[in-house]
């Protein structure tokens, strides 16, 4: 399997501390794996993004609807992509319409009069159906086939929202270029990939990373995972594909660990000077690396600090495996 990219969020704030139960020790081993490969992602509903400048303020706007809604019906008519948007509104004659839409996960109905344009009534946004990228695999379950990649979200560029997704497809990609990273520039692989050909599939999008299956197993020996109390301090290695379509191990070394933190629970300093060479330390396109210390899979690389690129955190295996 070809291995690729992907960018990398950059780290903002730490999340709040959370009480999370151990789910390493109900798995017996994993392939750690630092393939990566295409996310083609489509959203479950159509995500606003931004309000037209046609219209100022817009019937949206008007009728309070914001960047990251989601739009997921309208006038009793469910929407899962921008042409189902584009059909409702083209049977409707401007009158008041109630729009259904999920907002922080909660559901919210409003009224919404769209404005009656030449060709099709508008609500005056900008909509987005579907986002594709490229992700780094952390892991392969060989007993059903499951993958988990990234160990962070995948938010929207726009609205910094997590993205609620219906499905997607898994696809086979190749690294074709590294923009080493510096203080105040976290540097990022360059990737590429085809729509055709699917390899598998995206099931969930979570607070520590994007899930699915795959139809083509990943190459590697099973290891076993680490719960969280047996993480410490001192050296580690990291899966992860930086040139060409090979992955190769790096040494870091974990610094720091939060005990109980939910997010970002190890500190890790890369220390391999081929690695640093390359790419200055970690950059965007690293996030989903497995991370291995004793022989044992006990986390993903998940951020860069921005003036520090040699550093980052890692979130632990059992909170990706809990939300797996």
């Amino acid at each position: 399997m070809k291995k690729a990219l992907i960018r990398l969020g950059i780290l903002a704030c730490m999340l709040c501390a959370m009480l999370l139960p151990s789910y390493a020790a109900n798995v017996k081993q994993l392939i750690p794996v630092g393939e990566t490969v295409g996310l083609d992602i489509r959203t479950d509903g159509v995500l606003v993004v931004g309000y037209s400048d046609k219209l100022i303020p817009t019937p949206a706007e008007q009728a309070g609807v914001a960047p990251g809604d989601v739009i997921t019906a309208i006038g009793g008519i469910e929407v899962e992509s921008c042409q189902d948007m584009c059909d409702a509104l083209a049977g409707m004659d401007g009158s008041p319409v109630t729009v259904e839409l999920t907002r922080g996960g909660k559901s919210v109905e409003l009224t919404v009069t769209p404005f009656s344009g030449e060709e099709r009534c508008e609500l005056g946004v900008w909509l987005r159906d579907s986002i594709a990228g490229i992700g780094t695999v952390t892991y392969y379950d060989p007993g059903t086939g499951s993958f988990g990649s990234l160990g962070h979200p995948i938010t929207d560029i726009d609205t910094g929202v997590i993205v609620p997704i219906s499905g997607g497809e898994v696809l086979e990609s190749t690294v074709t270029d590294v923009v080493a990273g510096s203080a105040g520039s976290p540097g990022q692989l360059v990737g590429d990939f085809g729509l055709d050909g699917a390899i598998g599939s995206v099931i969930s999008n979570t607070e520590y990373g994007v899930f699915g299956s795959v139809d083509i197993p990943f190459d590697g020996e099973p290891i076993d995972v680490a719960g969280e109390d047996e993480v410490k301090t001192g050296p580690a290695k990291i899966l992860s594909n930086v040139s060409g379509d090979e992955v190769e191990e790096y040494d870091i070394e974990i610094s720091r660990i939060y005990s109980g933190l939910g997010g970002h629970g190890m500190l890790i300093t890369v220390t391999d000077q081929d690695l640093l060479e390359v790419t200055g330390g970690i950059v965007q396109g690293m996030s989903g690396s497995p991370i291995i210390q004793d022989g044992k899979l006990v986390g993903a690389v998940t951020h860069v600090l921005i003036n520090d690129p040699s550093r980052g955190y890692g979130v632990f295996i059992d909170n990706m495996l809990g939300a797996a």
